[in-house]
């Protein structure tokens, strides 16, 4: 595999993930934490506009060391309302408990393979 084409995998997975907050943004307004300033829909666009942000960051060659980079943070930036939707997710089915455990869990792997796009530009 090149190292072309793990960043345009993340590319197409943000990308993807950027355009669901704005044609299906329910269940992101309900993992926004309620800490957060403001409508619960806003965060929730501009997490989309980030994520299709970062995407076209990591897709394109020249700024793929910072896409890569933002990518990561984004993924950490997340993290509390991935931990909302588990804590949310108590009263869920065993099955929706473990999706939300498992979201979890994809965090760190999602950051490691930002920053080794990040690293493969450089």
């Amino acid at each position: 595999m090149t190292s072309r084409r793990p960043a345009l995998a993340l590319s197409t997975l943000l990308a993807i993930a950027g355009v669901t907050h704005f044609a299906c943004p329910k269940p992101y307004d309900r993992i926004v934490p309620t800490v957060l300033p403001g409508e619960a829909r806003t965060w929730t666009y501009l997490s989309g506009v980030a994520e299709l942000a970062v995407a076209v960051a990591v897709a394109a060659p020249r700024t793929r060391r910072l896409g890569g980079l933002a990518a990561a943070a984004l993924f950490t930036a997340v993290f509390p309302a991935n931990i909302k939707m588990a804590l949310d997710a108590r009263g869920l089915s065993k099955g929706e408990q473990l999706a939300t455990v498992a979201r979890l869990l994809l965090q760190v792997p999602l950051v490691i393979w930002a920053l080794r796009v990040s690293r493969s530009a450089a």
